[in-house]
């Protein structure tokens, strides 16, 4: 699970563009914790660009989410959306889709959860779909501990205006790659990789050349 999370300091906005594969991404955000002071304003703001949002054939560049890949991957996502409903969520905006049969794409809304508890299915597994959650919290002792209550550990987003929450969350997340006030750069040079769950060693940088070496330890006595 990639949490986002938020210093009371902060501003948020949706990172979600064309190029996020409709958050089919291994590091797409899909928790959003943001502190309580400014939690119903976070959330309308980003209700509103959720409705404005352009839903639509992928190679259409005013495009912001296209369809998700398969029929699989639409009944996959449309379940976890059922699922938060029933566990009592409520769906601000989205929950809804269009899985067309006649290969013209598998549409989702994108779909914004607020009432979400930390224990409910849509907050704890990967949906690898338009689907958010937003919760609220009270200081970052406390969201550092809910981002962790996870098995996975990929990535996390911090959004802050004060450097030090910055660095105090990014030691306290347990996750292989920490973004502040932005999400998901890449670079050839800059090691990828998670957490638990979240795989076993790093790709890319110094630490993935570590994976195609050979390691010799020589004693020798000068007795």
């Amino acid at each position: 699970m990639r949490p986002v999370a938020g210093s009371r300091k902060k501003s948020v906005t949706p990172s979600g563009s064309r190029h996020g594969l409709a958050t089919q991404a291994c590091n797409a955000g899909s928790r959003l914790f943001v502190h309580k002071d400014q939690y119903d304003d976070v959330v309308s703001a980003l209700a509103e660009a959720a409705k404005g949002a352009k839903v639509g054939p992928g190679l259409d560049k005013s495009t912001q989410f296209g369809p998700v890949v398969s029929q699989e991957q639409y009944e996959r996502v449309m379940s976890y959306i059922e699922s938060g409903r029933e566990e009592g969520a409520e769906a601000v905006v989205g929950g809804n889709g269009e899985g067309n049969g006649d290969g013209s794409g598998y549409f989702i809304n994108p779909t914004l959860f607020t009432n979400v508890s930390d224990d409910m299915k849509i907050a704890r597994e990967e949906i690898f779909g338009p689907v958010l959650v937003a919760m609220p919290y009270d200081d970052l002792e406390e969201v550092a501990q809910r981002a962790n209550a996870t098995e996975y550990g990929l990535a996390a987003g911090v959004w802050t205006r004060d450097v030090a929450n910055a660095h105090k969350m990014a030691k306290l997340l347990q996750a292989g790659s920490v973004y502040v006030n932005m999400y998901a750069p890449a670079d050839p040079a800059a090691p990828f990789g998670g957490y638990k769950a979240s795989g076993i060693g790093r790709e890319m940088g110094h630490a993935n050349l570590e994976a195609y070496l050979e390691i010799k330890t020589v004693w020798t006595s000068l007795s």
